[in-house]
């Protein structure tokens, strides 16, 4: 289901405590001497000198932002370009510039990206040098190819920021039920959902529940959606973006409409208006079907799926 370009969005266990950071270019340490130009929210040109990174974090804001400043615990959506910083040479890691923003949880597990992105605003560009001990720690991130003592190079444009609990905003039209799921809910908690002890639709299924009064998404378009996802079969919620006691970090997640994500539910969603609701079961041939299911999630090969999407936001194709 999930898109994530970059592992690195992904909470962590913290890692060292926060001592401190810099800020200015008059230490003379490397990593003050990291520079980054281009305009916001377009590929940015990164220059990091051939030396060995010192220990000390680094904050700069090269282009600054006049939209509202990030609140605690809100999630933001944003472009991200990460690079890997060995010794005296470096690398991309992942980029998400012409891919699609995503979503960086407010508890990113990096206490020094948690440090960086504090009251910064929206339309602002983020500069994040942060040595190991404020990112991945001595273990590294294996899954990113970074060692422990790797340094990272975070530059974030701050697109668009989303409370961890806010839901569809349109006018309620229905619940489902009869030969599809019953969806009960309240406001900014996860629905429920209730699988009749039917057969699921042959073919692919949207129920609007919620009917919004944004605009329209189509191909191309980066969603911003809170879900629950449960398989017909067996009744069980296999995945949530939605906060709850055993998931406290949980948060709106980001995907393009037509990428990496579930064949139905591109589908599904295309025309759906932001604000909405909507319940879209989905047949294995559209699902996890074609790849065998989904065996970590209990998702076997022939299982339809239910989803409930609640469409919080999203952006045109061609905005970032």
């Amino acid at each position: 289901m999930r898109r994530i370009a970059i592992a690195v969005l992904a909470p962590i266990a913290a890692v060292a405590v926060l001592a401190g950071c810099g800020g200015g270019g008059s230490s003379g340490n490397a990593n003050d001497a990291v520079k980054v130009t281009g305009s916001f929210n377009k590929a940015p040109t990164v220059t990091i000198p051939a030396e060995q990174a010192s220990t000390n974090l680094v904050i700069s804001k090269p282009i600054r932002g006049s939209g509202a400043a990030l609140k605690a615990g809100d999630a933001t959506l944003a472009n991200v370009a990460v690079y890997k910083w060995s010794g005296t040479s470096h690398s991309l890691v992942d980029s998400t510039f012409g891919t699609g923003p995503q979503m960086i949880p407010a508890d990113n597990g990096l206490p020094g990206l948690i440090t960086a992105l504090k009251g910064a605003r929206l339309g602002s560009r983020v500069v994040a040098v942060l040595p190991p001990k404020y990112g991945y720690g001595t273990s590294g991130e294996s899954s990113l190819g970074v060692t422990g003592s790797d340094t990272l190079v975070w530059v974030i444009d701050l697109l668009q920021q989303y409370p961890s609990t806010q839901s569809a905003s349109g006018t309620q039209v229905s619940n489902g039920g009869g030969s599809l799921p019953t969806v009960t809910a309240k406001p900014g908690q996860a629905p429920v959902v209730t699988i009749p002890k039917t057969a699921p639709p042959g073919k692919l299924s949207v129920t609007t529940l919620i009917k919004g009064s944004g605009r329209s998404l189509a191909t191309g378009d980066t969603v911003v959606a809170q879900y629950v996802g449960a398989i017909w079969r067996t009744g069980q919620v296999f995945a949530s973006t939605w906060p709850a006691t055993d998931q406290p970090d949980g948060a709106p997640f980001s995907f393009r409409i037509g990428g990496d994500v579930l064949t139905g539910l591109s589908e599904g969603l295309t025309g759906v208006t932001v604000g909405s609701r909507v319940m879209v079961v989905i047949p294995p041939s559209l699902g996890y079907g074609p790849e065998g299911g989904n065996s970590s999630a209990g998702i076997e090969k022939n299982d339809s799926l239910v989803f409930i999407v609640d469409v919080i936001g999203s952006l045109p194709a061609g905005s970032s």
